[in-house]
């Protein structure tokens, strides 16, 4: 056994008593050598009980921890904790600060070229901070109904250019995603001062990675326009920076107004135009780069950038 040469290193004697009776030997005991091996089983031999923990010069403990024991532990998570509250805050300032920065952009078009480096580096930082680095693993987040807040796709510019009004103005431009059936609708809603209607294109989505999904355009709709019952008329109109005053013919809007009313439920009651979208330019994909309840910011195929905030959240309220 192992254990025999550390025991043979120590020679054992015993002491052994002579009899009583005996008077011509010496009072002293006797020694007698003892069988290393055997003495093992009668010797109870005892160690102290001691561990020996090894530290790095680079522990992220550090050498404190060791004197302070099973506190340390408690120290480290409270720290944990604190660390991760803090990033939490610090997510929700940064969104906080991006919602203000959009307010006034009208969706990224009268955005000035500050601003959108400001916009651009909130964006950024948010990305960084993302709670989801998975967001088609979690698909329950990503669906509902969501409002398009900003954007750096130029395609989009002319269609939310102010040369149209004050006729006709884009009143809101969403994404709603159902997950359950892999459809996504895309849909620019308009308003005007005798109506509403709406442009949607509906679409299937496929799963490329964690991050990005493919999209198909299948189908076009045009919505039934909803006439207003009543119209407010307004005393001035302004185009191209001139105010027109509509005093004068305020007579003949009223009239307007009426036929308005008097065939709004006649259109309304029509189906909406639908029409396919043939063809491979009908397909793009997204990247979603930052994912939460409330905000979403995607990367699309041109390298644009796409900033959307859920319908109902707090972030939609300047």
């Amino acid at each position: 056994m192992a254990t025999v040469p550390l025991f043979s290193q120590f020679p054992c004697k015993t002491l052994v008593h002579t009899s009583s009776n005996s008077k011509s030997q010496s009072k002293s005991p006797i020694l007698v050598p003892v069988n290393p091996i055997n003495r093992r089983s009668e010797i109870a031999v005892h160690r102290p009980d001691f561990r020996v923990r090894a530290i790095d010069a680079d522990d992220e403990w550090g050498p404190d921890a060791v004197e302070r024991g099973g506190g340390g532990s408690v120290s480290v998570a409270e720290k944990a904790a604190e660390e991760a509250i803090g990033s939490v805050e610090e997510t929700e300032r940064l969104k906080r600060l991006l919602a203000d920065s959009l307010y006034g952009t009208d969706r990224g078009l009268s955005a000035s070229s500050e601003t959108r480096g400001e916009i651009g580096e909130l964006i950024t930082q948010l990305e960084s901070k993302n709670p989801t680095p998975a967001p088609n693993e979690a698909l329950f987040l990503l669906n509902g109904k969501w409002i398009l807040a900003y954007t750096s796709f130029v395609g989009l510019f002319p269609l939310l250019s102010r040369r149209i009004e004050p006729l006709v103005k884009v009143d809101e431009i969403s994404q709603t995603i159902d997950s359950e059936s892999f459809t996504v609708q895309n849909s620019v809603r308009f308003a005007g001062p005798l109506a509403t209607t709406s442009f949607s294109t509906n679409a299937k989505f496929e799963i490329r990675s964690p991050k990005r999904v493919q999209i198909k355009f299948e189908q076009g709709i045009i919505g039934t326009p909803q006439l207003t019952d009543s119209i407010e008329i307004p005393e001035f109109v302004e185009v191209l920076g001139q105010k027109i005053d509509l005093n004068p013919i305020k007579g003949l809007l009223t009239s307007v107004q009426d036929t308005a009313s008097s065939v709004a439920k006649t259109i309304s009651s029509q189906p909406p135009l639908k029409f396919s979208l043939p063809g491979d330019n009908a397909q793009s994909w997204l990247l979603t780069t930052y994912l939460d309840k409330d905000l979403r910011i995607s990367r699309g195929d041109a390298g644009s950038v796409f900033v959307l905030i859920k319908e109902g959240s707090p972030l939609l309220n300047p």
